[in-house]
């Protein structure tokens, strides 16, 4: 399914997307933990790798990939997923219960959403 509107808002940090008369937005982070590439899915089931400290990602930039797909560039260096249209409409459909997923993830791995900082003082 193709967007029928494709907007990155930058303040607000989250890409939206327009099918119709129904919108999303997908945050910036879950675009990025989310990301379709083998640097996140891995090479097969079961060799995903966890995103964390992500929460203050940026994307830099949107490019087109053919007529199927968007190649998001984010700030972090990451720009190896192509976000197909099958693939962004899955997100907007199930964005609740993967962001749930990926808490519980986070979780149980104890790690964190926010980036990693070093406390000079505390050395």
């Amino acid at each position: 399914m193709i967007p029928s509107g494709i907007r990155l808002r930058k303040q607000s940090r989250c890409l939206a997307l327009s099918y119709g008369d129904d919108g999303y937005e997908l945050s910036y982070e879950f675009l990025r933990v989310f990301s379709p590439s083998a640097e996140v899915r891995g090479h097969g089931v079961g060799n995903e790798v966890l995103q964390y400290g992500k929460k203050d990602v940026g994307i830099v930039r949107i490019e087109p990939a053919g007529n199927y797909a968007l190649k998001l560039i984010f700030d972090d260096g990451h720009d190896s997923g192509l976000y197909d249209w099958k693939y962004l409409h899955h997100l907007c459909l199930n964005q609740e219960s993967l962001w749930q997923d990926y808490l519980q993830k986070l979780e149980a791995a104890g790690q964190s959403r926010e980036s990693a900082t070093i406390n000079f003082r505390s050395l």
